[in-house]
């Protein structure tokens, strides 16, 4: 049966609501995000302030000093959960397969609702800016990949300056033909590697890439060359997820100064593991791959992870793990400007006794009594001591 879905986006959300907080704001270039002096990063930014080329994910030092007269907004002020979830509240009015893939954007299947699909949009779209303030473009088409990038169109067309607040719609059957003049960068699973490479065998658009023998493709990149060229074509058979399971948990630290001490860098692992382990409990799950996160001073940033035979929710084995991955891909005295710790596989933990053992249980019998000081006093109320 023939689907029917729009994509929303709320247009430089931190931004929007922080303009309904202090109108004054309105028509200034400002950020949202962190200090500069902490090396903090534009969590979104105005869109006078991108007009200046301040973007999001930019360095706060570096936009200021493209854009000095920046204002910067520190981004634990706004109620954005709050206003998020009023969005998501009225796309759940029109139906109640919804999913939400980030704060300020979602997914939403009206193939049973009755009426053009234009007009849904444009409804919709009305609600959100006269209900709530909030600016939004939204996209329509027959699949979520060319209903999201019909959002990312429709923005890119708008008057600079101002938000888009766009609506684009892609009639069924015109899928391919609407992607076609498209950069192939705009292709889910296309990177910057895989855009570099595609542009090295003449392919620069995505028309370029739908009319390229798959049988090339499927060579250069393997699996996800068949479903690159599925992909060119507008066609996308995934479905909604209405879940709201999360599929990692994970802390990172950026510091202030550059950070080479190995006994340093080590503590802040540490901590880093307990935060996840604790949010992991808190959840009542446990994963079964352990990942870590760097980057050094040049903003080269890399992952390593392992995978284990059964999840785990304890502090010291997530710290373990995500040491060894450290050292394996960290030389001693290396500088870090960011390092993180992920837990990704999540499902139930296991807790049968024969499984985890007598060691295991008393240490899972300590974890939940620290856990259950720091719920009383505080995250750093009590540590675990440091072997010599």
């Amino acid at each position: 049966m023939l689907r029917t879905i729009l994509h929303l986006d709320l247009d430089a959300f931190f931004c929007a609501v922080e303009e309904l907080h202090d109108p004054t704001l309105r028509g200034k270039a400002f950020a949202v995000g962190g200090r500069p002096e902490e090396r903090g990063v534009v969590a979104s930014c105005s869109y006078p302030a991108r007009r200046c080329g301040v973007h999001s994910a930019m360095p706060m030092s570096q936009a200021l000093r493209i854009c000095p007269e920046l204002l910067v907004l520190s981004h634990h002020r706004g109620n954005y959960g709050e206003m998020s979830e009023k969005v998501m509240q009225r796309l759940n009015d029109l139906s109640p397969l919804v999913e939400q893939i980030s704060i300020d954007e979602a997914f939403v299947d009206i193939s049973d609702l009755h009426e053009s699909s234009g007009a849904i949009a444009s409804r919709l779209q009305k609600r959100v800016n006269d209900e709530l303030g909030l600016p939004c473009s939204v996209g329509v088409a027959s699949n979520k990949l060319v209903a999201k990038i019909a959002t990312e169109v429709g923005k890119k067309s708008s008057q600079k300056g101002q938000p888009p607040n766009a609506i684009t719609v892609v009639p069924p059957g015109t899928e391919a033909a609407f992607l076609e003049p498209l950069p192939a960068s705009m292709l889910w699973g296309v990177g910057p590697k895989t855009s570099a490479k595609l542009a090295g065998g003449g392919i620069k658009t995505i028309g370029d890439l739908a009319r390229h023998p798959e049988a090339d493709l499927v060579r250069w990149f393997g699996e996800n060359g068949r479903d690159l060229a599925r992909r060119a074509r507008g066609l996308d058979d995934s479905p909604l997820s209405t879940g709201h399971e999360a599929k990692s948990i994970s802390q990172e630290n950026t510091f202030v100064r550059d950070v080479s001490d190995d006994k340093q860098l080590a503590a802040m692992l540490r901590g880093l593991s307990a935060q996840v382990g604790r949010r992991l409990r808190q959840a009542g799950i446990a994963g079964t791959t352990v990942r870590i996160k760097l980057r050094w001073p040049d903003f080269t940033t890399l992952t390593r992870q392992v995978t284990l035979s059964q999840a785990t929710d304890q502090d010291e084995e997530i710290y373990r793990l995500a040491l060894d991955l450290l050292a394996k891909v960290r030389a001693r005295g290396k500088a870090v400007r960011l390092i993180g710790v992920g837990v990704s596989g999540l499902g139930p933990p296991l807790r049968q006794m024969e499984l985890w053992g007598a060691d295991a249980e008393r240490s899972r019998r300590l974890q939940a009594a620290l856990d259950s000081v720091r719920t009383r006093f505080g995250e750093k109320s009590i540590q675990r001591g440091k072997r010599k």
